[in-house]
């Protein structure tokens, strides 16, 4: 197919959108990219999802900015698909398109209680301490001695130590200022790691998992009975070595009981199925049940017992958020996808095509995999012949929608370094502001 006039939409700015793009520029040079976003800023879990004191991790950003600096692609932030544009205009548009828009909404636990105040999925409570603008009025309640995570993946991981972590360790992260105040004020004695299986099960990393054994006011407390003292058969090479590394780990926690007196304690609690939360009107206690894993199925025994629960997370994955017109999964919460491909010209890659499951370089190897499939779908194809970007600003501005674009968010990026006063960035977390500072 000729590179020339080949018109490329993808939705969200995430990394599996500038992967794809990244990717696709190179192979074909003459093609004209638009990335739309519905924030105002691009990047998405780099910016709204990494944990604000894993700096390291969001340098990729380097590598994105560089992606969409280039003058074949367009970025087009504050642009929401099914108010700004429909699903339909930009298939009428674009030659092809990639939907990239990752998975936000939380999966509920569906039990009793799951509805009192002080209960929060951990989609919601990153985007409040990220400063993502329509989660930045969440306003925790972190006002009780015990916290509650239900889940063992990284996620969880990243609320307990930032929970466990002093303002001087916080200090060299861009945690927003709103939720740097709350976690200062916090009392927090005891966090509770709540895992449905065992730790051989859990989905963290065994390079999260060792943080904590750095945290200065934290003991992390592991029962050692909970704990298989060797592999069980039957395992891949990679499962036995990331569970030879976690228990490794777990177990040098569990012999050190010295720090048992530290003001917070992190208490990591295996083969526990939450089963209700009590309280009158807000969380007081998590009901569990002892479970056991067969094979790799966490079975209930019917034997319940009780934690303290002032405040309770629940990080047990997400779905994606389908906008009008856009084929979906339900069951699975992802969108409706045969490998990548969606219908004839629709393509999905990342946490909405195949779950939320995997860190950004995961996102970067199914990205790539989807950019080989569009290319090797277009060959021998006719030149494309849709109008692009032309139609989509014409409909734009008879809408009176006015995106951000790249340049708007150089600006955006400086004023938030600039505020940061020593630390990464202090981030503009209510739209309005983050629409001002684009526009200079």
């Amino acid at each position: 197919m000729s590179q020339s006039n080949l018109h490329i939409g993808i939705v969200g700015a995430g990394p599996s959108g500038c992967y794809v793009a990244d990717a696709i520029g190179r192979k074909l040079p003459g093609a004209f990219i638009d990335i739309f976003d519905r924030l105002p800023t691009p990047f998405g879990l780099v910016r709204g999802g990494v944990a604000p004191d894993h700096q390291g991790t969001k340098n990729i950003a380097r590598q994105f900015e560089r992606t969409l600096g280039k003058d074949s692609v367009r970025f087009l932030g504050n642009i929401a698909i099914g108010r700004d544009i429909s699903y339909e205009e930009l298939k009428a548009a674009y030659d092809v398109l990639i939907i990239t828009i990752g998975a936000l909404e939380d999966r509920r636990l569906g039990i009793p209680g799951e509805n009192l105040d002080a209960v929060y999925g951990s989609g919601q409570f990153v985007a409040w301490y990220n400063g993502i603008p329509d989660g930045r009025d969440l306003d925790p309640k972190l006002d009780g001695k015990s916290v509650a995570i239900i889940g063992n993946g990284n996620v969880a991981l990243d609320i307990a130590r930032l929970l466990g972590k002093t303002a001087d360790e916080l200090a060299s992260s861009d945690l927003c200022a709103h939720a740097r105040a709350v976690f200062e004020a916090a009392c927090i004695e005891d966090i509770w790691l709540v895992g449905r299986r065992g730790p051989l099960e859990a989905s963290f990393t065994t390079a999260e998992l060792a943080e904590f054994g750095e945290l200065s006011r934290v003991a992390t407390l592991v029962d050692p009975v909970q704990l298989p003292q060797a592999l069980p058969d039957g395992l891949s090479e990679e499962q036995k070595k990331l569970g030879e590394k976690n228990l490794e780990v777990l177990h040098g926690y569990a012999a050190r009981g010295e720090q048992r007196e530290r003001p917070v304690r992190i208490h990591f609690l295996f083969h526990a199925a939450p089963v209700a939360i009590r309280g009158e009107t807000r969380a007081q206690e998590l009901v569990l049940d002892h479970t056991r894993v067969e094979p790799g199925v966490a079975i209930t025994g019917g034997k319940t017992f009780t934690i303290p629960a002032d405040t309770v997370i629940s990080a047990i994955g997400y779905r994606s958020t389908p906008f009008p017109g856009l084929p979906f999964d339900t069951a699975r919460g992802i969108v409706a996808n045969t490998q990548g491909r969606v219908e004839p010209g629709v393509y999905a890659a990342g946490w909405c095509k195949r779950g939320p499951q995997g860190v950004v370089p995961a996102n970067r190897a199914d990205a790539l995999a989807v950019a080989d499939l569009i290319l090797a779908d277009l060959a021998g194809h006719e030149p494309g012949r849709k109008p692009g970007g032309a139609l989509i600003d014409t409909l734009l501005a008879e809408r009176d929608a006015r995106p951000v674009d790249f340049a708007g968010w150089q600006k955006i990026n400086a004023a938030e370094v600039a505020a940061g006063q020593g630390r990464p960035r202090e981030k503009l977390t209510r739209l309005e502001d983050l629409l001002a500072a684009a526009t200079g």
